[in-house]
């Protein structure tokens, strides 16, 4: 079978790989899937750009790919609740059930994780992106009804309905977005959707604003182009009660607090490396500084939002390209002049989709 793998940077290639199992060689508790879509995620674009992000690099080639849907082909025997031509969304997420942290509950730590497409360990955990896989039943969420690509977009909905977990009560609040991206904008719908009084969005791209007020954003500022806007927000110490940093870029992060109200959330999403804080702002307003890594309970809420037309995510996919165009859909991911906002990757459509 096809797979789309990164050998170092900037050297992407859709090679021939061995399946995982034969036909009818399945565990009782899997089931074969048929890939239809996969969508590219900014760890994606870092392996791609960089070979890596931070201190985890490629040590050698790796499948991408963790955004994923596809139709089930085959089911084992002890598998219930899925059924052959089933959509699902499939969780990248697997965790080993055993360790301290998932007998806690806080199974997006686990110790013993094999996170779809990531370089962390060695060997590396290879990526979803190709045209067969095979996968735990409890890893799939029945999406019938979703297209395949709206199906793929359950993980990072997932990321963004988690930090909203994090950040707490969001009902009635002031939210601050910082970053227009994919997650930024994702980070909307999770807000609006749990109450958020009002929602401002960030970036320095007018085309990724566009889309952040389509998916429902009360105002955005472009601060390249109206670099006082926000300032005003910081007047009595502060309007918003929540910040969702979803840039990763230090400077993003610094004027947002400036515009934090005391007492305020800060939950930081995006990954660009370490950051240098001002910690006296921080520390004389008392804010409170949380992360949030990815997500584990939330993927199945993250489908059935979107099933019962709670979540709207298709104003987010802007690009579909075949598997045979990989590079060119990387290439249109990576270029944020472009009005692209998801690239998403087709590996199959089913002729009803």
């Amino acid at each position: 079978m096809k797979a789309i793998v990164i050998h170092e940077a900037k050297d992407l290639r859709v090679e021939t790989v061995e399946a995982e199992k034969p036909t009818g060689e399945l565990s009782s508790s899997q089931v074969l899937i048929k890939m239809a879509t996969g969508g590219i995620c900014g760890s994606d674009l870092h392996y791609y750009n960089h070979g890596g992000f931070g201190t985890i690099k490629l040590k050698e080639p790796m499948i991408l790919g963790h955004e994923v849907s596809g139709y089930i082909c085959e089911v084992g025997d002890g598998v219930e609740g899925l059924k052959k031509g089933d959509l699902v969304a499939i969780s990248p997420s697997r965790p080993c059930y055993s360790c301290k942290y998932c007998n806690e509950g806080s199974h997006n730590h686990c110790l013993n994780m094999r996170f779809y497409g990531s370089a962390m360990p060695f060997p590396h955990i290879q990526g979803a992106f190709r045209e067969e896989l095979v996968a735990e039943a409890e890893q799939c969420v029945v999406a019938n009804g979703l297209s395949a690509g709206e199906a793929a977009m359950g993980e990072p909905l997932s990321v963004c309905l988690h930090a909203a977990r994090r950040a707490g009560e969001l009902l009635g609040k002031r939210v601050l977005i910082t970053g227009a991206g994919p997650i930024g904008n994702l980070c909307v719908l999770a807000a609006r959707r749990a109450g958020a009084k009002e929602i401002v969005v960030t970036d320095i791209s007018d085309i990724a604003l566009e889309f952040a007020i389509k998916v429902g954003a009360d105002k955005v500022i472009n601060t390249m182009n109206q670099p006082d806007e926000l300032t005003k927000y910081g007047d009595d110490k502060g309007t918003f009660d929540v910040l969702f940093e979803c840039s990763g870029v230090a400077q993003a992060l610094t004027a947002a607090i400036t515009a934090m109200r005391p007492g305020g959330v800060i939950m930081q999403l995006g990954l660009g490396g370490d950051m240098t804080l001002p910690m006296m702002q921080i520390t004389a307003k008392e804010l409170e500084l949380r992360g949030s890594f990815r997500f584990h309970e939330e993927f199945e809420i993250a489908i059935e939002l979107m099933k019962k037309g709670l979540v709207d995510v298709k104003p987010l996919i802007t690009h579909t390209l075949p598997l045979e165009d990989a590079q060119k859909a990387f290439d249109i991911a990576a270029d944020r002049s472009q009005f692209s906002m998801k690239a998403q990757i087709e590996f199959f459509k089913a002729e009803n989709s």
